[in-house]
């Protein structure tokens, strides 16, 4: 059995490039016990992969991609194709971690991305396969999390959402409304804006690039906020301080700004003193306990209608890079999927 797998060519030094990429065909050796062959079908593009494109992949989090080596620790979902684990019988949909490849061989008892990408039965019935990489599986836990951790779920107050056109800031504006929060987000294009506005239902949007942070602020939320859940750092997360109320909390998910350029600010991080706030960094792996809670209700929500979703899809093994390069441009939105 043939595997087509993408390969780092070489470390992006600056913005990810196709040509950063290849894609080797490797011959992959029969399950053996307590083993299956997974037929990838749907892998997943996410932000925090640019973390791991660079030789000093922040500490504590995944380990860099090697060069010239598959890219382990990617979600995805596939159909089982051949079993010797008898909790995964041949035609099971289940996800895993072994990613942007076409085939894989996994082991039914590893423990991949700190457990929350072991290898899983999922429930076709309930939703396409692909939502499993997105609202019913780590973005949707991502984005559950996130509210939880500064207990903003069900709670009431402004929250701001940024890079709020994304697969975890979708979802983030949806659960805080949906739960009780008045959401103001941002992102980086009227298109975006517009659609998280009259699809997404967010209370107010604005393009953070026409204008100062703090001005656009100052009008979608005069009365100041009480949350903000931050995929932005850098002068984002300076504009969410000066703007929050006293007591106020602050989930910090990811820090895109910094992905492909030096760190900037914030400048104002006395504030979090001055003003008694709380700041908690998360990840969503760590908060496994909440996955079939968030999944009960996000499926809910998905079968009724109230909870919607977008993808940018791109088709093939060979497009992940263009799809990776396209998504930290700000040229997709939403959920970016490759189709395999």
């Amino acid at each position: 059995m043939n595997s087509s797998q993408v390969q780092v060519k070489v470390l992006p030094p600056a913005e990810v490039r196709p040509e950063h990429f290849e894609v080797v065909d490797v011959e992959l050796p029969e399950p053996g016990p307590g083993e299956v062959l997974v037929r990838n079908t749907w892998t997943s593009v996410d932000p925090g992969l640019r973390l791991r494109l660079r030789a000093d992949a922040p500490e504590g989090y995944f380990a860099a991609f090697p060069v010239g080596q598959a890219m382990d620790g990617i979600f995805t979902v596939g159909v089982v194709e051949a079993s010797q684990a008898d909790a995964f019988p041949v035609g099971s949909t289940v996800w895993h971690s072994y990613g942007w490849r076409t085939h894989a061989i996994v082991a039914a008892d590893e423990v991949a991305m700190n457990g929350i990408a072991n290898l899983r039965v999922l429930d076709a019935e309930r939703a396409p396969a692909q939502a499993y990489l997105g609202p019913l599986g780590a973005m949707g836990l991502t984005a559950y999390a996130g509210l939880h951790v500064i207990d903003a779920l069900d709670a009431r107050g402004t929250i701001w959402v940024s890079a709020a056109a994304g697969a975890v800031g979708s979802l983030v504006c949806q659960i805080a409304r949906l739960t009780g929060l008045r959401v103001v987000a941002s992102a980086g294009t009227d298109e975006k804006v517009a659609w998280l506005r009259d699809v997404v239902g967010v209370d107010a949007a604005f393009n953070w690039r026409e204008r100062p942070l703090g001005e656009s602020l100052g009008e979608v939320a005069p009365e100041g906020l009480d949350f903000y859940f931050d995929g932005v750092g850098g002068d984002h997360l300076e504009a969410a301080l000066g703007a929050m109320n006293n007591g106020g909390r602050l989930a910090l998910c990811g820090s895109i700004s910094e992905y492909e350029g030096e760190p900037v600010g914030p400048r104002n991080l006395f504030l979090a003193t001055s003003k008694n706030l709380t700041l908690r960094g998360y990840r969503g792996s760590a908060h496994l306990d909440l996955l079939e809670e968030m999944q009960d209700r996000l499926g809910g929500w998905l079968a009724d209608g109230r909870l919607t979703y977008r993808e940018s899809v791109y088709d093939g093994i060979r497009s992940a890079p263009v799809a990776l390069a396209d998504m930290m441009a700000g040229r997709t939105t939403g959920k970016t999927l490759v189709r395999i």
